[in-house]
């Protein structure tokens, strides 16, 4: 694996999901690679759950890390041609080229504009770093997929499935701020790549780029989607259709008991940070088919298996 940016970049998915449920298991058994390596983590958006289960798996193989919240006073230029003339006083070039003499993985965490789709789309910011680094890049969310949060998910999936192909719900669910659609399209793309039985449900409007669905069932019955699932998959994202708008407040999309008594007694999941009472009900947050705090617990072990894959094979 030369860079984790989607999950075409796996080779062997079931082997990478095993990988991480091998380092679960195994938690308190020394994994270090010890080979002196060093983590280079970029934000240019904030982080809690990424920075921090990052940053553990990291130093569970022994590999030394440096975090960079790279908009705290550091902006980068990303335009090729740029005149620099403004506040932008490192052009991207340079700092990817100096980065990768620092580091030998660097971790990437961007954001969409949420304005311009092309270059959301491109992932812009991305792809610069992909395009002059001289190292591996992790995507710690890019501005259209989140893939550690994807492989920690299906991770869980598998830890907590029933049959060999469940039922899958990913449902829109409210939300008062505009979100990208990362999570989902990343969480969409895994599945489907898992073989899993895939539905997506949303309002009217708020489908997701195709790109990233085909294979899943669309709906817009939020009622009629939830029957018989195994699994349901809560995630906010703003239209890619009429690109960054929203659909708030609209409390019929929250998702509470009565819906989930719809289902096949399944589990609840989601990325975290969620909206009590908004996104989901106390009753589902708090009941004991709610996976979201194990989802975090194996952030951690995706993450390791990603940076040993990589290592493994430079």
């Amino acid at each position: 694996m030369q860079n984790f940016t989607s999950v075409k970049d796996v080779k062997h998915l079931q082997n990478l999901v095993n990988k991480a449920q091998n380092f679960k298991i195994k938690s308190m058994i020394t994994n270090k690679l010890d080979n002196h390596k060093t983590l280079g983590l970029l934000f240019f958006n904030p982080s809690l759950r990424t920075r921090l289960s990052t940053e553990k798996a990291a130093k569970n193989l022994g590999i030394n890390v440096i975090i960079l919240n790279a908009n705290d006073g550091w902006k980068l230029e990303f335009e090729d041609g740029a005149i620099m003339n403004l506040d932008k006083a490192e052009h991207v070039k340079e700092a990817a080229a100096v980065l990768s003499q620092y580091c030998d993985i660097l971790g990437v965490r961007s954001f969409p504009t949420l304005t311009d789709k092309a270059k959301d789309y491109a992932d812009f910011v991305l792809n610069k770093f992909i395009e002059y680094a001289t190292v591996p890049i992790v995507s710690l969310e890019s501005a259209i997929r989140h893939p550690l949060q994807s492989l920690a998910d299906l991770v869980t999936i598998k830890e907590h499935q029933k049959t060999a192909k469940p039922k899958v719900v990913l449902t829109w669910a409210p939300h008062p701020k505009a979100l990208p659609q990362a999570v989902a399209n990343s969480f969409s793309e895994w599945v489907l790549a898992a073989e899993y039985d895939l539905t997506i449900v949303c309002p009217k409007g708020f489908e997701l780029n195709p790109a990233f669905t085909d294979g899943a069932t669309i709906s817009n019955n939020q009622e009629t989607a939830f029957e018989g699932a195994d699994f349901i998959y809560a995630k906010n994202w703003s239209s890619w259709k009429n690109y960054g708008q929203t659909l708030y407040p609209n409390e019929s999309w929250m998702i509470n008991s009565a819906k989930m008594a719809l289902t096949n007694n399944a589990f609840f999941m989601h990325c975290l940070p969620v909206r009590r009472n908004i996104v989901v009900s106390d009753s589902v947050l708090d009941s004991p088919n709610s996976l979201v705090i194990e989802q975090a617990n194996n952030r951690t072990f995706a993450a390791q298996a990603v940076l040993s894959e990589i290592l493994n094979h430079q």
